[in-house]
């Protein structure tokens, strides 16, 4: 690592460290993840989950390993540096995020999870601390914890800080899928709104008092598998109610709660994929295509629209007509080329123009299934879950400590 100046610690955790660092030799400002654990060859270093889905994955979401050094049986992961994590964005503002940043926030870290499980792979600890930011784009970061959807069950419990932890993991079930990601999402989500965490929960008994006093308790009906293994491990669930949404996000609009309370479902196999959250209403004037497999300069800006384009809406009368006609124009001349070009069958770009909505490309996207269904299975000798305090509707601002729970 003599080719890099270390300047600062930026962060640390159970598994490692990361530094700031410039290149000597071009001067680029980097991040340097260095993992405490000790590795012996080469092999072993790429043998390692994170490794292998890091070198594999290419998305304008999802952050970029640039190189992987192994120097004295010490691993470092070389990535692109980004100006802060979303916690950091979060915790010192004054000012709750208008519902445009939300949206545009969370579109991209739908695009990257999309890309992410359509890849094989889902994350398992999305959190506000591993979203990083840079200007106006957000990417998805710390793979320690990712696993391949097609990999073969049981997977470990004791994954994802506990106030994004889906309940089925809390559960203590060792059969779950994708969709805790898209949990982790909804949770995130109100945060953003609020800069509060929906369910802060002190301990597992507490945090799942704290997911039922909001949602309400499980039925039959919302998730007999849950019920059932609860019962498996001799949990009872407090009997609550819940709250609407709509009361502790009063200033947001009815699309958002819906998309939120769709993540937040008891449920696995109820809430949305990735591409499914994307044709939700909430994003319906963003223009979505689905990764191609290979990036280039035309692909990202075909993929993801300029934050300034986003933040304005689409507004009907001559603006709206005009940009309007000037596509339909220029599909027309790329029509008009391919027929000239292309002897095989007509393909026209027509079918991706798309002014409000999403595009029917994303509809065979959402049909695809990306993880098996959970199935409720439990664990041997597992804890009784304890209850604790009734959550309150947050307040604006940070008034809490936040630990990094695990």
């Amino acid at each position: 690592m003599e080719r890099y100046n270390f300047i600062k610690e930026i962060g640390s955790g159970a598994f490692g460290s990361v530094w700031k660092a410039v290149n000597k030799q071009s001067g680029e400002v980097v991040a340097i993840k260095a993992l405490k654990k000790s590795y012996q060859s080469w092999e072993e270093c790429k043998n390692l989950r994170e490794v292998k889905s890091l070198r594999k994955l290419n998305h304008p979401n999802i952050v970029k390993l640039k190189e992987l050094v192994k120097e004295n049986d010490v691993l470092y992961f070389v990535f692109e540096f980004m100006d802060c994590n979303l916690y950091e964005l979060m915790k010192d503002r004054k000012n709750l995020f208008s519902e445009a940043e939300v949206r545009r926030l969370c579109f991209q870290v739908f695009q990257g999870l999309n890309y992410l499980h359509q890849n094989g792979y889902f994350h398992r600890d999305l959190k506000p601390e591993n979203l990083l930011v840079l200007k106006d784009v957000i990417k998805i970061a710390d793979f320690g914890l990712v696993r391949e959807i097609d990999s073969c069950p049981p997977y470990t419990e004791y994954v994802s800080t506990r106030w994004y932890r889906a309940p089925e993991v809390l559960l203590h079930s060792q059969f779950y899928s994708s969709k805790v990601d898209m949990w982790a999402m909804g949770a995130i989500m109100v945060e953003l709104f609020t800069l509060s965490p929906l369910f802060p929960g002190a301990n597992e008994g507490d945090e799942m008092y704290k997911i039922c006093s909001v949602i309400g308790s499980p039925t039959e009906d919302s998730w007999a598998d849950g019920l059932s293994q609860a019962t498996y491990i001799n949990y009872r669930f407090p009997e609550l109610t819940g709250l609407n949404l709509s009361v502790l996000l009063p200033s947001v609009s009815k699309d958002a709660v819906s998309l939120i309370e769709s993540l937040c479902s008891w449920d696995p196999c109820k809430r949305p994929t990735a591409a499914e959250a994307l044709q939700h209403p909430f994003f319906q004037r963003f223009f979505y295509v689905p990764p191609p497999l290979c990036w280039t300069a035309v692909d990202r800006r075909m993929y993801y629209l300029p934050s300034q384009e986003l933040d304005d809406p689409f507004t009907s009368g001559v603006q709206h007509k005009l940009k309007k006609t000037n596509q339909i124009q220029d599909a027309d001349k790329n029509d008009n080329f391919m027929n000239r070009c292309a002897k095989q069958q007509k393909y026209s770009i027509k079918n991706f123009r798309t002014t409000l909505g999403v595009p029917d490309m994303v509809e065979e996207v959402a049909n695809m299934t990306t993880a098996s269904p959970w199935e409720s299975f439990g664990q041997p000798n597992s804890p009784e879950l304890r209850t604790g305090n009734l959550f309150l509707r947050p307040q604006c601002g940070r008034t809490y400590t936040r630990k990094v729970v695990r």
